[in-house]
Order: structure tokens, then C-alpha cells, then sequence
């Protein structure tokens, strides 16, 4: 599937003034490569493009997943404009299907699935050329999803343009609930990349938690760098597991030692037990690099002991 990715909300809420508002994060592989504070009153499927956009990371990802919070009536279109497989984890995904699809079953009692409305593809081809100038101007960061969101809200159910992007929307969320009730590899891996994201999450609000949750901020600014600033912490703690889990996963195959090279394999980077949350913070510049063949070690002899 390629890279996949899990926006979620992370580190609960923040308050700036008297508004409640919500972290929105974009995991890659356990990594956040980009957040967002909205509103706590906002939905979180307006900016899921948005974030993508805005990505300065060198993980470039193909797939993207979210709950049902992140689905909206043209995610599923703005995504496939732009190369992305929008890859949503519905919680009632049957309710979704009997609503979009009529079941029968056949004389040999296999079911059948039709849609109840066809894909009016006239209408999205009379409308194309309005489509990708859309395109092209969130391309070159001249309106981005929210507006464009709130801009298609204020039409009539029976706008043509809007109807074009709905008709779209369907098209290509047909194609993926199909494909999704009849891949159980494309559900494990959407199921796997939000549990990503929600041990992500787990690991924020331990860093959110520190000194009793005092470190927040009361103006926007200072919001800003509280979350910047978790994000690096949290990131820096999954460079750093993911280093020392590669080096020993190396060693033990080096070895010829399957069963810990195995044990490595299930070990998940984005843990803080063996972190120091509440020790000094020191951002003095320094040459000096951490041995990390030191700090494997202890963990290589422990290892065994466990197998045992």
C-alpha cells in the first residue's frame, strides 16, 4: 500500500482564552509530519488535504487513512486529484453500504451489490474544467479545503458544480468501499496505520502530562510552540527507539538469532518507559554523539532472559 498515514486528534485539548481547540496531527509510520490547532467546534475532515499540502517532510505518503470524523462529501475526490488513496475505517461501514448500495443475492445465494443512484458521470464531465482549475488553485496555495469546504456549503443541493464533486465523491467512494469490504489485507492496513497513530497519540499525552499538565499556553503563539515543541519531543523519541531497534534487529540477524531478531520485530518504537519524562532538558550544542552500541548492550543480554 505504500505509505500510510492516520490523522488523528492528538494530546486532547487546549484552551486558548475562553475557545476550546484541538490538535490535529498527521502520523506517517508512528511520525507526526505535520499538525494543526483548529477549533475544537471545526471538523477535522476540512483540513485532512490541508495538512497533506503542507507536509515539508521527506516522507511523501500514497494512502490515507482516518475514522469517520475524517470523511466528508468531497474528501474522497480532492484526495484522487491529487494521486492520494483515500482510506477511511468507517465504524458502521454496513449502515454506509446499505446506503449507497442495494443487496440481493443471486439464485446460487451470492450477494450482488448495485448502486442505488447511478454515478452521474455527465454532470462531472460538464463541470471537469472547473474541477481542475480548483485543483490547481490548492496546488499553488490560493484558497486551501476549509474555504473551499465553506464555499461549496453556501450552493444549493442542486448547484451543478457542487453536484459535479458530489457525483465524484461517489464515483471514487464507491470504488473504495467495494475494494475495501472485499480486501481483508486493505482493512488490516488501515486498521494498523490508526493504531499508529493512536499509540502516537498515547505518547503525547504522556508528554502532555508532565509537571501536571501545567505546559500549555494561554495565547495562540504560545499554543503554537507547545504543540511545535511536543511534536519534536515525541518525534525524538521514535528516531531514537526506531535507531536502537534497527541496530540490535541487525545484530541478532548478524547472530543468526531468529527468535530475538523476531522479538524485535514486535516491538513498537513509539514507547516511553525507558524515557525519563520529567528529567533536564538540555539543548546546549554539542559534538559529542550518543554511543549507541553502549546503550545495546544491556538490552542485547536482557533479550534472552526473556526467551527463557
Amino acid at each position: 500500500m505504500g505509505g500510510s498515514l492516520a490523522p488523528v486528534r492528538v494530546a486532547g485539548f487546549t484552551w486558548n482564552g475562553w475557545q476550546p481547540s484541538a490538535v490535529y496531527a498527521l502520523n506517517a509510520h508512528h511520525m507526526a509530519i505535520n499538525n494543526r490547532i483548529i477549533g475544537s467546534n471545526e471538523h477535522e475532515s476540512h483540513y485532512l488535504f490541508d495538512l497533506l499540502m503542507n507536509n515539508r517532510s521527506e516522507i511523501i505518503p500514497d494512502v490515507v487513512s482516518t475514522d469517520t470524523h475524517g470523511v466528508n462529501h468531497i474528501n474522497f475526490a480532492l484526495l484522487d486529484l491529487f494521486g492520494y488513496q483515500f482510506a477511511p475505517r468507517y465504524a458502521k461501514v454496513g449502515s454506509v453500504i446499505e446506503k449507497m448500495f442495494n443487496i440481493t443475492t443471486d439464485k446460487n445465494d451470492r450477494l450482488q451489490l448495485s448502486l442505488k443512484k447511478p454515478i452521474n458521470i455527465k454532470r462531472i464531465m460538464e463541470h471537469w474544467d472547473t474541477i481542475q482549475r480548483i485543483a490547481v488553485s490548492l496546488a499553488q496555495r490560493k484558497t486551501d479545503q476549509a474555504t473551499l469546504v465553506r464555499k461549496l456549503s453556501s450552493y444549493k443541493s442542486n448547484h451543478p458544480l457542487l453536484e459535479a464533486f458530489t457525483e465524484y465523491n461517489r464515483l471514487v467512494k464507491a470504488r473504495y468501499l467495494l475494494s475495501y469490504i472485499d480486501d481483508p489485507e486493505l482493512r488490516s492496513h488501515v486498521q494498523k496505520a490508526l493504531n499508529r497513530g493512536e499509540a502516537y497519540h498515547q505518547l503525547r499525552r504522556a508528554i502532555s502530562q508532565v509537571n501536571g499538565d501545567r505546559f500549555r499556553g494561554n495565547s495562540d503563539e504560545e499554543i503554537e510552540l507547545w504543540n511545535e515543541c511536543a511534536r519534536l519531543m515525541a518525534n525524538a523519541i521514535i528516531y531514537f527507539n526506531s535507531k536502537v531497534l534497527s541496530n540490535l534487529l541487525q545484530s541478532f540477524e548478524h547472530q543468526g538469532k531468529d527468535k530475538q531478531a523476531e522479538t524485535i520485530k514486535r516491538a513498537s518504537p513509539v514507547a516511553w518507559q525507558s524515557i525519563n519524562l520529567k528529567g533536564k532538558y538540555l539543548f546546549n550544542q554539542s559534538s559529542e554523539m550518543l554511543d549507541i552500541e553502549y546503550l545495546m548492550a544491556p538490552i542485547e543480554e536482557y533479550i534472552p532472559f526473556l526467551e527463557k
